[in-house]
């Protein structure tokens, strides 16, 4: 999701609104977004440290609890399309939201690698994770370029939950940033119920 919205919104912002990013509403909005990240994203990482030493929770537990919240601020760009209607300024703080969402989130996935496994294995598993991640980003941001082209091109014949043409490419690919992290907090909630360390 981040990969996403690091390299679309300006597209987006010029497609659906006008505003160029050399602009000065189109640098104002990419601005405050990113402010919106930074300052949001810091506040977020607190909450780990109240579930462990407020709520008494093992580290993989209080981890788990704020990433569930995390995982929550992506949703807000479900309403980024509908509100953008109205501003542009909707979608460029829905989007800042979520993204800090994820910034919060990526901060501590990769602390329950460390507080999970032996040290020597760290730098290995992170570097997969990175690798996959990597891999995760090129093909949101290829595919969604295809299907920003083949919606274009199709235009009223290609909708999406009242949207019609680019936007409704938009829309679909808000959703799956949307509940990306609910789905990835899930999967590992599955495979790991329960806080046990792994030994080498």
């Amino acid at each position: 999701m981040w990969w996403f919205f690091l390299f679309w919104t300006p597209g987006y912002l010029s497609d659906q609104f006008g505003y160029k990013s050399s602009d000065g509403m189109g640098m104002a909005l990419i601005f405050t977004l990113y402010a919106i990240v930074t300052v949001v994203s810091i506040y977020l990482c607190r909450i780990p440290t109240f579930m462990v030493d407020r709520r008494g929770m093992n580290p993989y537990e209080g981890r788990m609890a704020a990433m569930l919240i995390f995982a929550c601020f992506p949703l807000l760009a479900l309403g980024a399309q509908p509100l953008g209607a109205f501003s542009a300024w909707f979608p460029a703080v829905l989007i800042g939201l979520a993204c800090a969402g994820h910034q919060a989130w990526s901060a501590n996935v990769y602390s329950v690698v460390g507080d999970m496994f032996p040290k020597s294995t760290i730098g290995t598993l992170t570097g997969i994770a990175q690798f996959a991640a990597g891999c995760g980003s090129f093909l949101i941001n290829k595919s969604s370029g295809w299907l920003f082209t083949f919606a274009g091109e199709q235009g009223d014949k290609f909708t999406f939950l009242g949207f019609s043409g680019k936007p409704a490419g938009y829309m679909i690919v808000f959703s799956y940033c949307a509940i990306a992290y609910l789905v990835g907090w899930s999967i590992m909630k599955t495979l790991v119920p329960h806080y046990k360390k792994v030994e080498a």
